[in-house]
């Protein structure tokens, strides 16, 4: 199977050697051809989108890989853990807890 797709990407990159051969020449003049900037605009489009979702998996590998929180992330933690004592601490000084019968 792997030498499978070695064989196909050769073929590819050989073929690519062809054509710029051939445009450097003048065999093919890819301004005038209308399909050939066409099939040039696809073949871009197509592998921009390939080469997007690579990088795209890439990222994510990196970013899902670590299993663990950046300093950032364990302050932030922190922090949240402060506010929520914090808060609680205000909620038993509030007026209402203490005498709820009291009126404001």
């Amino acid at each position: 199977m792997r030498r499978k797709w070695i064989a196909v990407w050769a073929a590819f990159v050989l073929a690519l050697i062809v054509i710029e051969l051939f445009v450097a020449t003048v065999v093919i003049d890819p301004f005038t051809n209308f399909y050939f900037v066409i099939l040039a605009i696809t073949a871009i489009g197509i592998l921009a989108i390939i080469g997007a979702v690579f990088v795209g998996i890439f990222i994510t590998t990196r970013i899902l890989g670590s299993q663990e929180f950046t300093p950032f992330e364990k302050e932030m933690l922190a922090m949240r853990e402060d506010v929520k004592k914090l808060a609680a601490k205000v909620e038993e000084m509030s007026p209402d807890r203490r005498d709820p019968g009291r009126k404001v």
